[in-house]
């Protein structure tokens, strides 16, 4: 077990470029940050807005900031009180940019629709650099049975991976060597070794990049 005061080797000051990350941001206090269906929705529109190769534009025409050259989302979660997005960037500012983007947006829609004031999102998001082949291998199965109802959740990548969706703003090819139909069991072999996935927690708890 890894004694979780040590620092971990993991622990960067900055992004670097042409790498991967795993992001991971919950609300402030640990409080909902998605109470409707509607959330999950709005949210997962705005990967669409800001990874889109195509320029999405606003009701009054204005293009929103476009990351698509710089960024690909490989996989995502959407919990009820966190986020986690597994990341590449080409860039090193590339990561900051969008999760300032997609979270001031997100927090500028939830404070008005559900009457509330204030930062929705703890002040620091972490991130771990995926630089390691045992952990690349891993981290999409750690995102996608986040949900206990994993098999079931609209609100992940796994349909994308599994062939059931496509989007021109996620890349599940970047992490998918295998096919939709070996993925899924690759998930499934993990049920019953949950536990084993509590290395992956630590890392993540310990190796973190200020976001300011």
């Amino acid at each position: 077990m890894h004694n979780k005061g040590m620092p971990s080797r993991n622990i960067v000051k900055r992004y670097d470029v042409n790498s991967y990350y795993h992001l991971y941001t919950r609300g402030v206090n640990k409080q909902p940050i998605f109470i409707s269906d509607a959330d999950y929705a709005v949210f997962t529109s705005l990967f669409k807005r800001y990874l889109s190769p195509e320029t999405v534009r606003s009701t009054q025409r204005i293009a929103y900031k476009n990351y698509s050259d710089r960024c690909k989302l490989i996989a995502y979660a959407l919990m009820p009180n966190h986020i986690h997005m597994f990341v590449y960037q080409s860039e090193q500012s590339a990561i900051p940019e969008l999760m300032r983007s997609i979270l001031t947006s997100y927090s500028m829609y939830f404070n008005k629709t559900h009457h509330r004031t204030g930062p929705l999102f703890q002040s620091r998001y972490l991130a771990s650099p995926v630089n390691d082949d045992a952990y690349f291998t891993h981290i999409t199965r750690y995102i996608h049975m986040n949900p206990r109802n994993w098999r079931d959740s609209d609100h992940t990548s796994l349909p994308y991976f599994i062939g059931r969706k496509r989007a021109s703003w996620i890349h599940p090819e970047e992490a998918l060597d295998t096919s939709p139909e070996s993925y899924l069991e690759f998930l499934n072999s993990y049920e019953e070794r949950r536990a084993e996935l509590d290395d992956i927690k630590w890392e993540l708890a310990n190796a973190q990049i200020d976001s300011d």
